[in-house]
Order: structure tokens, then C-alpha cells, then sequence
């Protein structure tokens, strides 16, 4: 049995409980059940588990502003509740833009919603959604009127999901989710044809023999100040058995601690120790350094200076990949591990969601494309990538995703080491808005790009 609750606006200033036997809280069933419940113009819903306290006034407030304003779909910022620090947490939530189609976008847990445009959205939808429901109606509003924004606090809410954002951003490719991610994925794309922002195959081949080089595959690794690993990334490279010549342009950003020395301790004229002349680089400035440079080969390959190749056979995977499906770029599989190389949960990413014909629509619903990635260099070097630190590698692969056909190998040829010095194991809720926000912005760009 599902509880919902639901607010209307009325003299009591109650919630009134409604009980739902075996249906989601996110299905068509349960969004049609709430229309027949509902007789005020607006309604509050919480579709969250976990303990909520309402702040009236601050409701009504919101309330009275959406009815001003003729708000379909609005959304705001709250308190987070810790029941063991007995201590609450300003939790801003951010701005709703076009490319904010990610399904696991934060709304908070209590939600308002224009009665009447949600029972359009019923008579105009006859689909089974389990899971999509809410979030078909989210998006078929946000065609009418961006959700908006109410920048206050306006409740009070202990999240039952504790974890840290490490471990929350991969729930998407866990199999045990895969239904709710079809029907997701499904209304996404169908989304992105409403708009004319989906692209469909057959999507362009390159000519993989257009340029001469002197080197098939160059491996670029960015770093900054990783001693304790670097020489693991550096050996795993050089471990590699292959059929062609490829050599690895380790792009040292300034480090400060012993990172540059021990790459110089390496004999090997395959490493090419690149130092940038700018101090002001991002990951995505150094791989610009990295796919520039007059050594870099005719694909380039990805390895993060914390992680490892799984094998000595991953080069060679990577770029017989390329020439079988003439492909802009390959996206491999990895395994999540620990320091001492232990796996962890959910263990194999293999991103088998994706589709030959829609996965990069798909792309656009998802927030990220997997790992390694590698790139055929003439096509990488014209797009570039953003001087940034996150989200650089998933703007560049949807800016490929476009218009040319992307390879992918669903075996682990990775090694994702997760250990306290990454940067994404634990993040504030200020850079996990600063990130989606980014990404959002790269999805609304692409968007935009698509429709034309």
C-alpha cells in the first residue's frame, strides 16, 4: 500500500492522507486518482518517503504568488532534518532550464500543482506509466511553462537516503531499476520529438584514414598533485599489448607535490611529461593540451590519473572498436573498486542502457555516458572540450552523439578506483547544485543545437 499526501488549500491547513493500493507514487494511475480528489485550483503533493512538517504560512505565501503568476508546476527550497544531530540544513534547490530533463532532478519533496492542467495532461494521456507518470506530466508542462522556483523554505523534511553522492549517482544503472529506466527513457525520448530535439540513425561514419600520424593511440591522463597514484595509472598504460604504436601525454597541471618527479622517474620514450604554460586550466583545458599536441595520435583515450586500465588488452579492444563500427568515439565499461582494488557496489558500469538507435537521445535524460572514453582525434580536436572540471567529458560526447555514431563496449576494460581523495565521493549540497546545474546547461545547449 502507497500513502500520498496531498495539501489543500483550506481553512484547516491540513494534509489530507490518501491510500493507494499497489500502484507507485509516480504512476498515471495514482496522478489520475489525485485529480478525482482534488477540488481546490492548486494542490501541495509530497511523493517522497520520509518525514515532512509543512510551514503553512510560508505555503500559503508560495501559494498565493503561483496563483498570481498562473504557475503550473512549482517546486521549492526547505530544511533537511538530521534526527541524530537533531540539527537542520538550508537546502536550496536550483533553477528549473530546458535541458533539466534528468529524471531525478531535486524538487525537493513537496510539490504544487495547477489542478486543472494536470487533469489536461490525464485526458490527453491514456498510457500505462508505472513509474513515468509524474514525470510525463512534469515534462509535458515544462512544454507550456518551465517549472518554477519558489526560493524559500517552505517545509521541513528528514531524507530517508543518507548516502553520500558517490554512491547515489550511479543508481540509474543499477539492473534492478531497468524497468523504471525504459519507461523513463521512453518518455524522454518522446519529450525530445515534441520539441525537435530528437535525432535518429542513420547517424554519420567517419573516414578514419583522412589525416596521417606518426602514432595510432596516444593515452592522455590530466593530473594534478596525485602522487599516491599516479605511477599505478603510468604502469598501466605502459603494461598494454597491442598491434600499433601508441604512446601516453600525461598533462601535468602545476602539481605542488612529488607527482612530477616520479613521472620522470619513468624510462620510457612513450611518456610525453607535458607541463601547459597557463595556470588556469580545468580538466577539459588539459585535455585540449592533450588531443593538441604535436605527439598526439589518431585516437585518443582517456585514463583519470586515480584509476587503471583492467588489462593489458584494453588499448587494443578500444581502437578495434573504432575501426568495426567506424565509429567518433568508443565508451567502455568499468568496474568500481577500492584503493587496494576490492570491488564495490554496484560494481560493473556498463551503461547497457544505451541503444545504437537511441542512445543519444537518451544521453540527454542520463548523467553521464560511461568510462573509458576515447575519441578520434581530427573530430575531437574541432569540437574541443570546456575549461572545466566536471561534466567536460559528457559535453563532448553529446556534441558527438549528435550526429555521429558512438561504439560501445560492454565488457569492464576500466578499473574506477573510489577512495577518499576522490572528488565526487562526498559532495556538499552547494557543488552538487553547481554541477547539475552545469550539466543542465550543457543539455539545454545541445538541445538547442538539436532543433535546428
Amino acid at each position: 500500500m502507497t500513502q500520498i499526501n496531498i495539501y489543500q488549500p483550506a481553512e484547516n491547513q491540513q494534509f489530507l492522507s490518501i491510500h493507494i493500493e499497489n500502484e507507485a507514487p509516480e504512476s498515471l494511475s495514482t496522478l489520475k486518482l489525485l485529480t478525482q480528489k482534488t477540488p481546490s485550483d492548486y494542490f501541495f503533493i509530497k511523493l517522497r518517503s520520509g518525514t515532512l512538517e509543512p510551514d503553512f504560512t510560508m505555503m500559503n505565501e508560495w501559494l498565493n504568488t503561483a496563483r498570481r503568476e498562473e504557475t503550473i508546476f512549482g517546486y521549492s527550497d526547505y530544511f533537511q532534518l538530521e534526527a541524530s544531530t537533531n540539527t537542520e540544513t538550508y537546502i536550496p534547490t536550483i533553477e528549473y532550464q530546458t535541458g533539466s530533463i534528468r529524471d531525478d532532478f531535486n524538487f525537493g519533496a513537496l510539490i504544487l500543482i495547477k489542478t486543472d492542467e494536470l487533469r489536461q495532461f490525464i485526458n490527453q494521456h491514456d498510457n500505462n506509466w508505472k513509474y513515468a507518470g509524474f514525470y510525463a506530466f512534469r515534462l509535458w508542462a515544462s512544454r507550456k511553462q518551465l517549472p518554477v522556483h519558489y526560493p524559500q523554505a517552505c517545509y521541513r523534511y528528514a531524507e530517508p537516503d543518507l548516502r553520500a553522492s558517490g554512491q547515489k549517482q550511479f543508481d540509474y544503472v543499477d539492473p534492478r531499476n531497468r524497468e523504471r529506466q525504459i519507461e523513463m527513457e521512453n518518455v524522454a525520448t518522446q519529450h525530445l520529438e515534441a520539441i525537435g530535439a530528437k535525432v535518429t540513425p542513420p547517424f554519420r561514419e567517419v573516414n578514419l584514414q583522412e589525416q596521417n600520424f606518426t602514432t595510432e593511440a596516444s593515452v592522455i591522463i590530466p593530473v594534478l598533485n596525485r602522487e599516491k597514484t599516479i605511477a599505478d595509472a603510468i604502469d598501466s598504460v605502459l603494461k598494454q599489448e597491442t598491434s600499433f604504436s601508441f604512446n601516453l601525454i600525461i598533462v601535468n597541471n602545476h602539481s605542488t607535490d612529488r607527482t612530477g618527479e616520479i613521472i620522470e622517474q619513468f624510462n620510457d620514450k612513450r611518456i610525453v611529461h607535458h607541463v601547459p604554460q597557463s595556470t588556469s586550466l580545468g580538466i577539459g583545458g588539459c585535455w585540449n593540451e592533450g588531443i593538441n599536441h604535436p605527439e598526439c595520435g589518431r585516437f585518443a583515450i582517456q585514463l583519470d590519473s586515480d584509476d587503471l586500465y583492467l588489462n593489458e588488452h584494453t588499448l587494443q579492444k578500444i581502437i578495434d572498436t573504432f575501426y568495426e563500427e567506424k565509429c567518433a568515439m568508443v565508451i567502455g565499461s568499468y568496474r568500481m573498486v577500492d584503493f587496494e582494488l576490492n570491488e564495490l557496489p554496484p560494481g560493473i558500469i556498463d551503461h547497457r542502457e544505451w541503444t545504437a538507435e537511441n542512445g543519444p537521445n537518451n544521453a540527454l535524460r542520463i548523467n553521464g555516458l560511461g568510462a573509458p572514453r576515447a575519441f578520434y582525434t581530427p573530430l575531437v580536436r574541432n569540437i574541443g572540450f570546456p575549461n572545466v572540471s566536471y561534466g567536460e567529458d559528457y559535453a563532448v560526447g553529446l556534441a558527438i552523439s549528435r550526429s555521429y555514431k558512438i561504439g560501445r563496449i560492454y565488457e569492464p576494460v576500466y578499473l574506477c578506483r573510489r577512495w577518499t581523495d576522490n572528488t565526487d565521493s562526498n559532495l556538499s549540497i552547494e557543488k552538487v547544485n553547481r554541477h547539475n546545474a552545469y550539466k543542465d546547461t550543457l543539455r539545454s545547449l545541445e538541445i538547442e543545437k538539436r532543433q535546428y
